[in-house]
């Protein structure tokens, strides 16, 4: 863990992507927050091919470090990042997204009222035409409008717009990086409520995801969110911070949601997201028995506290 000397860590997990990374970085040149109050770490979940030719343009336009590790997945590349960091808040985004101008200011805002707690802002799909993404974003959606009726408390925010004090997550433990798939942030957010600390809801803090899905990738998305549901529903269970059956009240209230998240869809898009909303609960359903079947001679655990005494949808 750096030394603190900056108001912002900014990480940023990246695999095989390097398109994605250069425009995310574009991104964050242009953040109205002056560039001496927040750095950049992005960390090479161990791409094909090196990143330093993608980072290097940026390093005289930010305070950049670029880190690599071999492939462990989101949450161990995102936990590596948070060990070299030197904010005194760690925000967390994805190489495929570009946090909004007043990204850092408006978290800043937050931070100001809520010191000690977990903030989550809005993720928004630029891609309106790509009917994957819609359906994608519109999953999401419907997981923000149910845990997170109430800005305070909240319960549950995707780690690609989320923000936390660098201490009180290393001694939170960091993201699970047992979850390999999907689940991370979801387990993080279980257990940052379940020893005490706060979580907020800001909608005026806003990352655009520009996860351009096909058929494929899509299904294969829902399929892994299946996966990592199981997991974290394991270790939930081994922790006793919730019941699965808490998650099952989101089925009473689907109708709502989806009328009410699919009330911006054009008409002529409605028939196909629907049915993409039909293959979501498919593929994620299989990924689900598929680790109930493939976990049955293996258990995932939670990471324990560190000793440190300073101050990751539905499936």
């Amino acid at each position: 863990m750096g030394s603190t000397r900056f108001q912002f860590s900014v990480i940023v997990p990246t695999y095989n992507r390097p398109g994605l990374v250069n425009r995310c970085l574009r991104a964050m040149t242009r953040l109205a927050y002056h560039v001496d109050r927040f750095e950049v770490v992005v960390v090479d979940d161990g791409s094909r091919t090196p990143l330093d030719g993608v980072v290097e343009p940026f390093f005289d336009k930010l305070n950049i470090t670029l880190i690599r590790q071999p492939n462990r997945g989101p949450g161990a590349a995102r936990n590596e990042g948070a060990a070299v960091a030197r904010g005194h808040f760690l925000a967390f985004t994805d190489d495929d997204c570009r946090p909004a101008s007043d990204w850092l200011q408006k978290l800043e805002t937050r931070f100001g009222d809520t010191p000690d707690g977990m903030i989550g802002g809005r993720v928004i799909n630029p891609l309106k035409h790509n009917p994957y993404s819609t359906a994608s974003q519109l999953i999401v959606d419907m997981a923000y409008t149910f845990y997170n009726q109430h800005p305070q408390p909240s319960f549950f925010f995707t780690s690609n717009n989320m923000a936390v004090p660098a201490a009180l997550f290393h001694k939170a433990g960091g993201f699970n990086a047992a979850f390999r798939t999907a689940s991370e942030d979801r387990e993080l957010c279980d257990r940052w409520l379940h020893i005490g600390h706060k979580m907020t809801y800001a909608p005026e803090v806003l990352v655009f995801h520009t996860q351009a899905l096909t058929l494929r990738s899509f299904c294969m998305q829902h399929l892994n969110y299946g996966r990592g549901a199981f997991q974290y529903h394991q270790v939930r269970k081994r922790r006793g911070s919730g019941k699965i059956q808490n998650d099952m009240k989101f089925y009473p209230q689907f109708p709502r949601l989806l009328r009410d998240s699919m009330a911006n869809i054009p008409q002529a898009r409605t028939a196909k997201v629907f049915m993409l909303l039909l293959l979501w609960q498919m593929f994620n359903a299989v990924g689900f028995w598929y680790e109930t079947y493939n976990n049955s001679k293996s258990t995932v655990t939670a990471p324990q506290k560190t000793n440190d005494t300073e101050d990751k949808t539905v499936g």
